[in-house]
């Protein structure tokens, strides 16, 4: 993939298969976390993948909420915990995705600073994670890299973020289409959620980048001044499924 190309995430976490019944000793889980750095030796080119069906709406409502997860703290409202994030809750029905006959409907979106996967160690400014679900529980995240440009719906979105201790932002109209750029070829992973409990056998869905203006990247930066991105974690033996030569 080039490096205006494509991005993902990671998280480490080790895993042990505990035996119940003690006939045989405990065997070690290899961590398969998010988010990856994706080095070239890493990619393999698979043009049989499945097709990634995308299918959202064009009009779409939603609020935008602050992700807390210092709730419990005295001071929560003026800490920014590394976990949290700005997250638009999506209606219900408002998009979908199609994988191999499997439905994945569209839940929320959220955003990390600095771009959480990375590229033979490339960041961008933010990442956005867009985070589907099936019928049975199974997660899809399609992440897109947000690089400083020309304005796009991301701006509509995050003009004006929603307080750690305050009322939503609600978003009357949006078109989920123009979120994903429009080349949609993919890198393709399972990994992890990046923040606890950093559940394994995620989907990821690496897409290439979009843009966003310089202030709204500041200003979700000037929220998250530490940022609120998790370190790239092991491959540990993983690779990442490309659809075309050309990345």
């Amino acid at each position: 993939m080039a490096r205006k190309g494509i991005v993902v995430a990671a998280v480490p976490v080790v895993l042990s298969a505990l035996l119940i019944g003690g006939v045989a000793p405990a065997q070690s889980q290899v961590p398969l976390q998010s988010p990856i750095d994706i080095s070239p030796a890493s990619i393999r080119i698979n043009p049989h993948l499945p097709q990634l069906q995308i299918s959202y709406g064009h009009h779409a409502a939603g609020d935008l909420h602050y992700v807390r997860k210092d709730a419990v703290a005295a001071n929560g409202c003026a800490v920014r915990d590394h976990e949290e994030t700005e997250e638009f809750e999506v209606e219900a029905g408002a998009g979908h995705v199609t994988l191999s006959n499997v439905r994945y409907d569209l839940v929320q979106f959220h955003f990390h600073t600095p771009s959480e996967h990375r590229l033979a160690g490339h960041s961008d400014p933010l990442e956005m994670h867009l985070v589907h679900r099936s019928a049975a529980g199974a997660l899809l995240v399609i992440g897109v890299p947000l690089r400083v440009g020309a304005a796009s719906t991301v701006d509509t979105v995050l003009a004006q973020l929603a307080p750690e201790c305050g009322e939503e932002v609600h978003v009357a109209d949006i078109d989920l289409n123009t979120l994903l750029p429009v080349n949609r070829a993919t890198a393709r992973y399972t990994g992890s959620l990046t923040t606890a409990p950093f559940t394994e056998g995620v989907q990821w869905f690496l897409m290439s980048e979009k843009t966003v203006t310089q202030a709204t990247v500041t200003r979700f930066q000037n929220l998250f001044y530490n940022g609120n991105s998790r370190p790239v974690q092991p491959l540990n033996g993983r690779t990442v499924q490309v659809e075309l030569p050309h990345l």
